[in-house]
């Protein structure tokens, strides 16, 4: 390139640069060396909002390549999680009966009531609810009119709803669910999480449904 194509390519850069554009927009705008560029435009000073545009873009680009790296973080996250499921879920295969009586077992000795008196279990998932009103449905011949239920509830959740939840999630009438306990919530405590329908414990007063499911937890675990 001769020296009069120079000396228009460093005249349009000194213009560039005077509307406030970044060195790097004017070294590829011209397709010219950025050392080039960085002499060309060296004397001329920038005001201060043309200064505080170039930050900001320049910030906001850093934070979009942040971003970016984060969302394809979590989405690799996500993809692992989801693979590992599936992954757990054909090792598990499908359970046999005798898996499911065990398993009952175990969540009853996790989460039941030990001492001799009525069998209660209770818990916030409703998946481990929804199991545990089939095994004592089928493993324990228990019919579903004698089931007894409440509902452990913070005073800032709505009590019919979280009724009306466990209700059909079970299918146990709302005739048998007896005073819910509600909690009055501490306003200054931070709770990471919380339950929308409080934890629901299931009772059966059967004494000696207890003695026999402890005498099964004594078979499981007392090896």
């Amino acid at each position: 390139m001769g020296y009069g194509g120079k000396l228009l390519l460093k005249q349009k850069a000194q213009e560039l640069r005077k509307k406030g554009w970044s060195i790097k927009a004017i070294e590829k705008k011209l397709n010219v060396s950025r050392s080039s560029v960085s002499l060309w435009v060296r004397n001329i000073k920038l005001t201060k909002e043309q200064l505080e545009k170039l930050y900001l873009n320049k910030k906001t680009g850093g934070l979009k390549g942040s971003i970016i790296a984060a969302m394809n973080k979590i989405k690799k996250r996500e993809e692992l999680t989801k693979k590992l499921i599936e992954e757990g879920k054909k090792e598990v295969e499908k359970l046999s009966k005798r898996d499911r009586f065990i398993l009952g077992i175990a969540l009853y000795f996790a989460e039941g009531t030990k001492a001799d008196k009525s069998v209660s279990f209770c818990n916030s998932d409703p998946k481990a609810i929804k199991f545990m009103v089939n095994w004592f449905t089928e493993f324990c011949q228990v019919p579903l009119e004698k089931f007894r239920c409440n509902i452990y509830l913070h005073d800032n959740l709505d009590e019919e709803k979280a009724k009306k939840y466990w209700a059909l999630l079970t299918k146990i009438p709302l005739s048998q669910f007896r005073k819910n306990y509600i909690v009055k919530s501490k306003k200054k405590r931070f709770r990471k999480t919380v339950n929308p329908y409080g934890v629901f414990r299931i009772t059966i007063s059967d004494v000696n449904l207890h003695r026999k499911i402890m005498g099964w937890i004594s078979g499981v675990f007392d090896l």
